[in-house]
């Protein structure tokens, strides 16, 4: 198949326009085909993260049968979950709903793909969308068709329904029981029922006879070791900070046959949760679908584009799709219109855009950066090897990581850049290990060591080491050549590192009072570099989450950045402020850099004398 990438371009309809479909829409008649045909022929609004969803499962349709793509659609799978759907009563009116069209793409979605196995493809899935759409409702019809179907023929299966708590936990797992009990008295699934002994109890309905189990478990109980779940749903995922009691579900997961954890959450004000990370990566994989990542992953989310679309309520469709329906778009148009405006007047428009159109931003109006803005900075590549760098060491205090900061000035197509990278040094001994140290930050420093993007302390006490912060400050501008042209660090950050350099190196050193008339101004240009475009980055998750903690603190001199509380990380930002107190004059007349004299006072002993032997002609 030709290779389709979107990650630059986005053009999900001209990708399409494309393709040759014939074929794929002949062929797949099922509701879920048809709701993917409509978004990308523009037949409804949606969104760029369901034009991607959709182009997705077109393209596999088409890919079925590749020796590298072990999967099936079944269009009978797909009929079964729609005839269930239909039987299934909505505990509000105690009659079936009929389904939207978007809701028949998700259940098709998640029960019609297969397997090899003939188990379901998709052992994991994120479901996102406003709030007030009707993700409770469906989870019920999933979650009864897995128990009530898919179970059948099996004993001593275990499934799960949870939230963040016990009152979130019991308001879906309430809506499952009464959708039971409704069910168990029907004729279709009454003998089912009677046969298995069904006991519908406070916090599990259980099959006496075969034993097989749906538990309600809060995460915040976290009471998930020893279970294997066939299916396990988890609401109000978004709020999750950590992915160590999320695990616990995957990891018991990995021998059941066929298995699916559902995660279904609106936005939240924190934009670094795991529910958000999972987001960009099945973006990406979506984006990049010739690489074939992420198979067993599914991503239906229905969003808005940009913050731009908070005034244009013809749009709200993309993260609210129920606007599609005629008896409800007048009353719910009219709630969400009250509810913008409501929010603007209070100065609190971040609840309206995180929840009711369903974007990921930060909550707090003296936030350093947007997240639009962190997130559009990375680049996959940048050779730093030889390259002139500057240079901001913020040296930690008690808790704090150490950090380092570089920022390379480069130009391309005529524009003058600068790309920025970091490394840290983490502590430990506050948190007693490197894993409570882990879970307070919510970061797998081990696994982002592996990356290069930090190193674990090898003090015993967890405490920093200052000659292994030396050691590989050196040995890292030794091993990638680098000119190091300024080393700005904090002036109450005189550490034994900082002796060391000025003893054994070269590198103008320059002590930053970290004050706001000497930080303003690399404040502002870090600041505006990022929304303009002008800065570039890789894929840090502890950069990110640095920028992300960042907030303004204005006083009548001008601004500094600083964090909410002492548990946010904001050290990198400081090590970068400090290394942009020179860097962001690089392409000026009257930087040091391009002077003469300083670049040779910058020199040491052995490149003055090779220098000076090069100009004599004796080398």
């Amino acid at each position: 198949m030709k290779k389709i990438d979107l990650t630059v371009s986005h053009k999900v309809d001209e990708a399409f326009e494309q393709l040759n479909t014939d074929e794929i829409r002949s062929k797949y008649t099922d509701k879920g085909t048809r709701y993917a045909f409509k978004v990308l022929k523009g037949e409804v609004t949606a969104g760029y993260m369901m034009k991607l969803a959709a182009f997705r499962h077109i393209r596999d349709l088409q890919r079925q049968g590749d020796d590298d793509f072990p999967f099936t659609y079944s269009m009978k799978k797909a009929e079964q979950i729609l005839l269930f759907a239909s039987m299934c009563p909505n505990v509000d009116t105690g009659e079936p709903t009929e389904l939207m069209d978007w809701q028949e793409f998700i259940l098709t979605q998640l029960i019609a793909w297969r397997n090899e196995d003939n188990g379901k493809r998709f052992s994991r899935a994120i479901v996102s969308v406003a709030r007030g759409q009707g993700k409770t409702y469906l989870m019920a019809i999933v979650m009864s068709y897995s128990y009530f179907i898919e179970s059948i023929g099996l004993e001593n299966q275990d499934f799960l329904v949870s939230s963040i708590n016990w009152k979130q936990t019991t308001k879906l797992f309430g809506y499952i029981k009464t959708m039971m009990k409704s069910l168990a008295h029907e004729s279709v699934f009454k003998k089912i029922a009677d046969e298995s002994e069904l006991a519908i109890q406070n916090d599990q309905i259980i099959m006496k006879k075969h034993n097989n189990v749906i538990r309600a478990i809060s995460h915040e109980s976290g009471q998930y070791d020893s279970y294997h779940f066939t299916t396990a749903i988890v609401d109000e995922i978004g709020e999750i900070k950590s992915r160590e009691r999320i695990s616990k579900i995957v990891s018991g997961q990995v021998k059941v046959k066929n298995r699916q954890f559902i995660q279904i959450s609106t936005a939240y004000p924190d934009p670094s949760v795991p529910f958000h990370e999972d987001q960009k990566m099945i973006q990406q994989a979506m984006e990049q679908d010739y690489k074939r990542d992420a198979d067993t992953y599914l991503g239906l989310i229905w969003s808005q584009d940009g913050l731009d679309e908070t005034f244009q309520p013809e749009t709200w469709m993309k993260s609210n799709p129920l606007l599609g329906l005629p008896s409800q778009r007048d009353n719910l148009l009219s709630g969400l219109t009250d509810k913008r405006d409501s929010d603007a007047l209070s100065g609190t428009i971040s609840d309206f855009q995180n929840k009711n159109l369903n974007m990921w931003l930060q909550e707090s109006t003296n936030s350093f950066l947007k997240l639009a803005d962190i997130e559009k900075s990375i680049v996959p590549s940048f050779d730093i090897d030889g390259r002139q760098v500057y240079m901001g060491f913020d040296y930690s205090m008690f808790s704090d990581n150490t950090a380092i900061g570089f920022v390379f000035p480069y130009e391309e197509n005529g524009e003058h850049k600068w790309h920025v990278y970091q490394h840290s040094f983490i502590p430990w001994e506050k948190a007693g290990s490197i894993e409570a140290k882990e879970k307070q930050d919510g970061l797998d420093y081990r696994h982002l060591a592996e990356l290069g993007y930090c190193t674990i302390t090898s003090h015993p006490q967890g405490l920093i080491n200052s000659d292994q912060v030396y050691q590989w400050m050196r040995e890292f501008v030794e091993d990638h050549r680098l000119d190091v042209v300024f080393f700005g660090y904090d002036a109450w950050g005189a550490t034994p590192a900082i002796k060391q350099l000025e003893s054994n190196s070269s590198w103008p050193l320059l002590a930053v009072r970290q004050r706001t008339s000497e930080l303003k101004d690399p404040t502002k240009f870090l600041q505006s570099s990022m929304v303009e475009g002008s800065l570039t980055r890789f894929d840090d998750k502890i950069m990110e989450k640095a920028l992300i903690n960042a907030q303004i603190v204005e006083d009548k001199i001008g601004i500094q950045v600083d964090k909410a509380k002492a548990t946010l990380k904001i050290d990198v930002v400081d090590a970068i402020i400090d290394a942009m107190y020179q860097a962001m004059y690089h392409f000026e007349s009257f930087s040091t850099v391009n002077d003469p004299n300083q670049q040779y006072e910058r020199m040491t002993d052995e490149q003055k004398l090779e220098f000076l032997l090069n100009e004599s002609g004796m080398i």
